[in-house]
């Protein structure tokens, strides 16, 4: 569904991506790893249009993305929970959902804000706070929401768990399983490598721009080397 091949990105005369090639399957879901600076967030905004792609082509359905702007690369399908959460702090949490609700693929059953309350009961419970008002966890679910609510052919979090509290992190968890049960495609990237062989399908670890390592869940789990080489745990 997702084919990313070649793709270079830069910073000014900084170059940060060198030729990174993966993809993403219908219903899978996928996880860009790495440590710190690899160039994962990069890979991201390449791909999402943020950041222009230097070299390189991005598909989703064979419909090429690259040299889109963002919001026509939203618009074919994807779906972005950026790092840091970035949701409105001055609309109430029923405000954010509605502001990107979309159903441009005329799926035939969409994610509405009482499906979002479903997933996630504690954005129900303050539907009428303002988004600035929430707690960090809060904001993360409903950053998640938000792009459910654009009904994404794919959809991406970056960092999904970064700087939550335990019992949150397991909640987000718990939800992405249900998202990837209803068939949704996830491309995740995240740090908690235990969490991500129980969710996810396939691996792609990044170092320095590049693709070192791919395998499945349960290969991951067995390479404690490719973990403590590139992912440091």
């Amino acid at each position: 569904m997702l084919e990313v091949r070649g793709l270079e990105a830069a910073y000014g005369a900084s170059q940060v991506l060198f030729g990174v090639d993966f993809g993403v399957r219908a219903g899978e879901v996928v996880t860009l790893l790495g440590r710190n600076g690899m160039g994962k967030t990069t890979t991201v905004r390449a791909i999402m249009g943020i950041l222009p792609a230097r070299a390189g082509a991005v598909h989703l359905d064979g419909v090429p993305l690259t040299g889109l702007p963002a919001f026509r690369v939203a618009q074919r399908g994807l779906g972005l929970v950026p790092e840091g959460r970035q949701i409105f702090p001055t609309l109430t949490v029923r405000e954010n959902l509605v502001a990107t609700a979309a159903n441009r693929l005329r799926l035939p059953d969409p994610w509405t804000i009482e499906k979002v309350f479903a997933l996630f009961p504690q954005l129900a419970a303050r539907a009428a706070a303002y988004g600035g008002t929430l707690s960090g966890g809060e904001q993360q679910m409903l950053a998640i929401g938000r792009a459910l609510m654009t009904n994404p052919r794919l959809l991406i979090l970056d960092e999904a768990t970064e700087g939550l509290a335990p019992l949150i992190r397991a909640e987000i968890w718990r939800c992405v399983e249900r998202v990837k049960a209803a068939g949704q495609s996830i491309l995740l990237i995240d740090k908690n490598v235990r969490a991500l062989t129980r969710v996810a399908d396939t691996h792609y670890v990044l170092e320095k721009g590049r693709i070192v390592w791919t395998g499945a869940s349960s290969e991951l789990a067995a390479r404690e080397d490719v973990q403590h080489r590139y992912l440091g745990v």
